[in-house]
């Protein structure tokens, strides 16, 4: 009997978004038959974290989640031991989260020390910067179905193209623009002025950061159903290495021009042809798309 991939799942500085949110990967049973989890805080898993720590196994898959700080101690080892141990044993290292792939959430309490365990923010840095093991998948948390891409691909021996921030390119090429049921409030400058509501965009008031963050939100449905821009709600850009940033539900504007502007897009572009849809009036954008009194 052909013997399964060993993973272990070690943490570091977390609030265990990650592993809650793979809980819900509908086919979660197909990764606990198909793999060996070594260890998994939650999970069943073959080994407790005290055997571990003390380095005497290897592992194929290595996937950290949390914030990096080589300070820390797990069951007693430093955290620095751990990672380098493990992952010089690993054929697959996956940060999973925005924490483990840039910093993200936690950096900012202790700027110095905690890292990504490949990118300091934009910057490569950390015990895996500029490894060709390392796969990022950001966001926070990630969905499921990433993680469960990235599991089933390298149980299927099959190559993932990465970015140039080690993101797979088949969840991280779109952008969570892409597939947003609000795309054509956006093209005529629709805005939507309050949360919650069906339309609208958000871009324009709300802080949402949809045109400029990769990610397949959008075309991978969070629970197969929906999304945070179909509910009413920005996206927050939390798949990306600035993530992240202050006055999320507004958007940065000078003198009412928005700060940032789609990716890819020059802003006298935009501006240019924001200025010609702002000029028509599309009176079926402006209505309800439910009326409650009909």
């Amino acid at each position: 009997m052909k013997s399964r991939p060993k993973l272990l799942w070690l943490q570091g500085v977390t609030c265990n978004g990650n592993t809650h949110s793979f809980l819900n990967y509908p086919h979660l049973s197909y990764i606990l038959e198909t793999f060996e989890f070594l260890y998994h805080p939650i999970l069943p898993a073959t080994y407790t974290l005290e055997k571990i720590a003390s380095c005497t196994q290897s592992c194929d898959i290595l996937i950290f989640e949390g914030a990096y700080d080589p300070r820390m101690m797990r069951a007693g080892s430093r955290m620095e031991t751990l990672v380098q141990h493990y992952g010089s044993t690993a054929n697959t290292i996956i940060a999973v989260g925005s924490c483990a792939s840039f910093g993200g959430m936690f950096k900012q309490s202790d700027p110095e020390y905690i890292t990504g365990v490949g990118f300091d923010r934009e910057i490569a840095k950390g015990p895996f910067a500029k490894s060709n093991k390392l796969i990022n998948l950001s966001g926070c948390p990630i969905h499921p179905e990433w993680l469960g891409y990235t599991l089933r691909m390298i149980a299927d021996n099959k190559v993932i193209l990465i970015d140039e921030m080690h993101r797979p390119k088949e969840l991280y090429a779109y952008l969570a623009h892409h597939g947003c049921t609000r795309n054509e409030y956006f093209e005529w400058k629709v805005d939507a002025e309050h949360f919650g509501t069906k339309e609208g965009c958000l871009f324009y008031k709300q802080g949402c950061r949809g045109p400029m963050t990769h990610a397949s939100c959008n075309k991978i449905l969070w629970n197969d159903v929906s999304s945070k821009t179909r509910i009413g709600s920005p996206c927050f850009g939390c798949t990306e290495p600035d993530f992240p940033r202050t006055n999320m539900f507004e958007t940065k504007t000078n003198m009412s021009i928005p700060q940032d502007v789609p990716l890819g897009i020059s802003k006298r572009s935009y501006l240019t042809l924001t200025g010609i849809a702002k000029s028509f009036r599309i009176p079926r954008l402006e209505k309800r798309l439910i009326d409650d009194n009909t």
